[in-house]
């Protein structure tokens, strides 16, 4: 839609969704790679663009989209990747920044990065956050298991006890009399 139509029906209160892409006959049977979310899931980590991920595992960029919204473990890796290619682009940023750039290197152009990170900064925190309720998790769950450890060990010195104390009761009664 182009800028004068879009301020238009922005302007008489009309707003319009973006058309879903219908999955086309073509991409139902893609002859994908078996490994084609790993091969995505990798340059998407390296590259931080979609497109290039999709075009390098031989998948339709609308293909993976759709995959993601039907798949949540395949959404999970997918801000996992992203994730680590922000990651990635800032400590490359912070590099260049620190040290500049040799002659010869590919032109790198720092304000684009920073406005990047700025831009995707609440996405990675989402994503950064979503880890460490995981590792909460994995870590209450070990703490839980410790402790009813614990409950098992005390119940079984209980029980120790309980048989010892008539012995001790007896032996005293005995040295009573």
């Amino acid at each position: 839609m182009p800028d004068a139509q879009r301020r238009t029906s922005q302007e008489n209160g009309i707003e319009r969704m973006a058309k879903r892409v219908k999955p086309r006959k073509e991409q139902k049977h893609q002859n994908l790679p078996q490994n084609w979310k790993f091969i995505f899931l990798e340059e998407l980590a390296e590259t931080s663009n979609v497109t290039k991920a999709a075009a390098k595992c031989g998948a339709m960029t609308s293909y993976v989209y759709k995959h993601r919204r039907e798949n949540p473990e395949f959404r999970q890796k997918w801000g996992a990747a992203l994730l680590e290619g922000y990651e990635h682009l800032e400590m490359e940023t912070l590099e260049r920044l620190r040290f500049g750039t040799a002659p010869g290197d590919a032109k790198f152009d720092i304000p684009n990065a920073l406005r990047l990170l700025a831009a995707h900064k609440e996405s990675a925190a989402r994503e950064k956050a979503r880890r460490g309720k995981r590792d909460r998790a994995t870590v209450l769950a070990s703490l839980n298991a410790k402790l009813d450890k614990m409950r098992e060990r005390r119940a079984a010195a209980d029980k120790l006890l309980e048989a010892d104390e008539p012995v001790e009761s007896r032996a005293s009664g005995e040295q009573g009399a």
